[in-house]
């Protein structure tokens, strides 16, 4: 069994910055693909951020391009989010997602479906 845990949401001003942490747990972590998604209320969940096993491959919703940056280090069995120029439209619970079965075949790391273990969210709040 993988536990999942976010941490560091809170409540910043718009345009500040804000980084997020998700430590998961298990044995094969640095073979684990993750990513980010957030859900605001009356939204369904979207994808944000992903990262591979490596960390050598990122990608980014287009409406956070630029702005966030994921990273990894799987020395600590770590994955964070940083987050900087907060909009008010950023506020959402984040949640961490980790892909744990292999699969050597291309994937759409976008879709909520392709991660197996997930944590249960961190909420960010940007104020005006």
């Amino acid at each position: 069994q993988v536990q999942v845990v976010e941490s560091g949401g809170g409540l910043v001003q718009a345009g500040e910055s804000l980084r997020l942490s998700c430590a998961a747990s298990g044995p094969t972590f640095d073979s684990n693909d993750m990513a980010w998604f957030r859900q605001a209320p009356g939204k369904e969940r979207e994808f944000v951020a992903f990262i591979n096993w490596s960390g050598g491959k990122t990608e980014y919703a287009d409406s956070v391009k630029g702005r966030f940056a994921v990273a990894r280090d799987n020395a600590k069995s770590m994955m964070y989010l940083r987050m900087n120029s907060l909009k008010p439209e950023d506020a959402a619970f984040y949640y961490c997602a980790v892909r744990i079965s292999y699969s050597s075949a291309p994937y759409d790391y976008t879709r909520i479906e392709e991660y197996d273990y997930w944590g249960r969210g961190t909420q960010v709040t940007v104020a005006s």
